[in-house]
């Protein structure tokens, strides 16, 4: 009916129509006007009734939406739900009740402020919000593709980058460039690297993360290079610019202004560092960080190893020369002569009559293997100076790589758009550029076709620059609302991967804008721009209890109320090990490796196996209570306890985490190894820092697990509960255990598997 009375109208349109359309996808007004596309403006910040609530410019912008449904912020939390959403916010570790305790009682008006800092310089910042960059990233420490799904043996100098770039504040615009381009901004060779130089290279892992089937040969070579290069595109769209721009592969985008060509313009980018038709597989793309310096002490030391060794060899030959006329002269006089010729001939051409008479005389087999069944003290002096030789190796340099992304220099690869996707179907040849709609609506920076004053091409350098200039409409946006997601727990753009049709509308555009435009002022200072949301007004709120706000703002769009979180993964794992008292605190270096265990879950250690079966366990020696974040992340090996708490598989890589409740989830903290263990650990903690008193030892597992102390209600369930538990445990005590003991850890487990230590207000 709709349609029927727009044709008996004349079949208006909102605007006059061209006579003809260019071919391809048309870039309509509409388009152009879209609210992502549009340059960053800071906007002023909105004057409101409920002044006394603003705290921060973040505030206002809030409490102006709140005000047109004449509601206002909730009253700020209380100080331990405070100090403990801070610290699991920056920190991703629970709070010691000591710093609750300091916290609470601190009367300084700038307490929270300077809590704040406290930890954003904690070198524990960098391990949680680079794990929040490593999703984006898809970081990941094997392959996947194929079955046996092959290690990176380097990835974890990427991560590492990434930790330590958080940790020093490193400008976001810094680390973006570094990131797309690193390489770009090293002299060529890559040999003798300093420091700086090291950094910048190891930051292009960023774009060696995608999956990588190319040493497979379970996939057709020409698909798996494609695949590769088609992955680090959606990684790049949806990390930097927030835009589905992967959608567009094989034809025009269905509802964004990205045409195919746009696709593929974006890939000539990348194409002559991962040339398809010149593909360098994960092992050629590595760059050594050996020295000459290394090479030479390295040669000294092989030297000097060898001269040991020759000695040694001359020793053994007369050793053996030795012990042969010794046994030589335990035969006969008369079969001497033979049995010399025998044992001196060549073994290829020894004739039928030597070959049994060496057999009638097996002592006469002197050699270097057998020599210790005949002069024990002589091999224990070979094997001392093989122990000396293998000494002086051992003090040679370490061999380490980069896994990096670098160009050929003189090699500059031709990018055609595919029909339909296809790389067999190659049709026009396309120009390296940003997305269309972008260079119609703001200045970008030109992408060269081969940069003469670089080695490269210089193609990743001037997008990143680009990206970076502070008037590329995405790029600042989408940095900032993943900071808003982390902090508030969904972005005021709810789809931090598409900010396009399909994505959700921001909630606050102006105060994205704004807070757009003050990262970008402030020299693209993520520190900054956490402590500036973590200090509004909006951030401290408690949670809303009042039913006629949800009434209005059942998804809490309006932002009135703080918003119920659950702990990621790694939190939950990390958390649970500081209160243990196990959290190993070592930071950086290889990843803690994981392993099958006997019921074929993904759990922590070393394979250990013979043949075929698992072997005796190698000692971790304390590795398996580092932080998840230094597990090995591989794609066909998830951490059960961390995949079952929704850690996400990286193909390609994750925009933001999916919270699931399933059964699994409670199954594993009533019977996990893990939970069980670490269960045992917190019983023995709290009746360590407490009196015996049953009392004392349940408010410290209180505190430490709640940051604060039982109310009477529950002190008395928690007291029955232990005397009912200690008396139902008596007949199962193993040897070294105590019923109250077992007790104790029973009630830990329930502290431990409670939706108030699961979740966040």
């Amino acid at each position: 009916e709709l349609i029927s009375k727009w044709i008996d109208l004349g079949a208006p349109t909102l605007r006059s129509e061209p006579e003809s359309l260019p071919r391809g996808l048309v870039i309509t007004e509409d388009d152009r006007n879209w609210w992502s596309f549009q340059p960053v403006v800071r906007p002023d910040v909105p004057i409101v009734k409920s002044q006394e609530h603003v705290r921060t410019p973040i505030d206002a912008f809030i409490l102006r939406k709140l005000e047109t449904h004449d509601l206002t912020l909730s009253p700020t939390a209380d100080r331990r739900t405070l100090i403990r959403r801070a610290y699991f916010d920056l920190v991703g570790l629970p709070p010691s009740p000591e710093a609750v305790e300091k916290f609470v009682n601190d009367q300084n008006e700038n307490a929270w402020e300077s809590l704040i800092d406290e930890l954003l310089a904690s070198s524990h910042f960098g391990e949680r919000w680079g794990r929040h960059w490593l999703d984006v990233a898809g970081y990941a420490d094997s392959e996947g593709v194929s079955n046996n799904d092959p290690e990176r043996p380097w990835a974890w100098k990427y991560r590492d980058y990434v930790i330590r770039s958080f940790n020093a504040n490193k400008p976001y615009d810094q680390f973006i460039r570094e990131q797309l381009a690193g390489d770009e901004l090293v002299a060529t060779p890559y040999k003798n690297l300093s420091p700086e130089d090291i950094e910048k290279l190891t930051a292009t892992g960023y774009l060696r993360m995608a999956p990588d089937g190319t040493m497979s040969n379970e996939v057709e070579k020409g698909v798996a290079r494609n695949d590769v290069m088609a992955n680090t595109i959606q990684i790049v769209g949806s990390s930097l610019l927030g835009m589905t721009v992967h959608c567009a592969q094989c034809h025009e985008h269905r509802y964004d202004p990205i045409p195919q060509a746009d696709y593929y313009q974006l890939r000539a980018i990348f194409e002559p560092a991962l040339d398809w038709k010149n593909w360098k597989t994960p092992a050629q793309r590595q760059i050594s960080l050996y020295t000459d310096e290394n090479r030479q002490q390295a040669a000294e030391l092989e030297a000097e190893a060898k001269q040991i060794l020759d000695e040694r060899t001359k020793k053994q030959n007369e050793f053996i020369e030795a012990t042969f006329q010794k046994e030589l002269d335990k035969l006969p006089e008369s079969e001497r002569e033979a049995a010399a010729a025998a044992r001196n001939e060549d073994p290829k051409k020894r004739t039928a009559e030597q070959k049994a008479f060496l057999k009638k005389y097996p002592s006469l087999n002197v050699s270097a293997g057998s020599l210790y069944l005949y002069d024990k003290k002589a091999a224990d002096e070979l094997k001392k100076m093989a122990d000396e030789a293998d000494a002086v190796r051992a003090k040679k340099p370490q061999e380490e790589f980069l896994r990096v992304l670098t160009e050929t220099p003189g090699q500059i690869s031709k990018t055609f758009l595919f029909a339909r996707g296809d790389h067999q179907q190659p049709k026009e040849e396309v120009k390296p550029a940003d997305l269309s709609i972008v260079q119609q609506v703001s200045t970008t920076v030109e992408i060269p076709e081969n940069d003469p004053a670089l080695p490269s091409t210089g193609r990743r350098l001037a997008f990143a620059k680009s990206l970076t200039d502070g008037k590329h409409p995405l790029s600042a946006r989408v940095a900032v609302n993943r900071l808003w997601m982390h902090l508030l727990g969904r972005g005021i753009v709810e789809t931090p991967g598409d900010f396009g049709r399909l994505g959700i509308p921001p909630t606050h555009p102006e105060l994205l804008d704004w807070l757009a435009a003050d990262f970008v002022d402030s020299g693209w200072n993520t520190k900054q721009s956490i402590k500036s949301i973590m200090l509004s007004e909006t951030y401290r709120q408690g949670l809303n209890n009042d039913p006629h706000y949800w009434e209005v703002d059942p998804d809490n769009n309006l932002l009135g109320s703080a918003r119920l979180k659950r702990v990621e993964a790694e939190v939950l794992r990390d958390s649970i090990l500081a209160l243990t008292g196990k959290l190993n605190d070592k930071q950086f270096g290889p990843a803690v490796p994981v392993m099958a265990d006997l019921v074929g879950q993904w759990v922590i250690g070393q394979e250990n196996l013979n043949a075929g079966r698992p072997g005796a366990i190698i000692d971790m020696k304390g590795e398996q209570y580092r932080r998840s974040i230094y597990v090995q992340v591989r794609r066909s090996r998830p951490l059960a306890v961390l995949e079952t708490f929704d850690s996400p598989r990286m193909d390609p890589n994750c925009d933001a985490r999916d919270v699931t409740t399933v059964s699994t989830q409670s199954l594993m903290l009533m019977n996990g190894e893990f939970i069980r263990e670490q269960s045992d650990h917190l019983a023995a903690r709290a009746a360590e820092e407490a009196n015996d008193e049953t009392a004392a030892r349940i408010r410290r597992a209180w505190e430490l697990v709640y940051s604060r102390q039982p109310t009477d209600s529950e002190l008395a369930d928690a007291e029955q509960f232990l005397i009912e538990q200690t008396e139902d445990l008596k007949s199962r005590v193993k040897k070294d255990e105590t019923p109250q003991q077992l007790a104790l850890a029973s009630l830990c487990q329930v502290l431990l598997g409670s939706n108030e230590f699961l979740y966040l207000d």
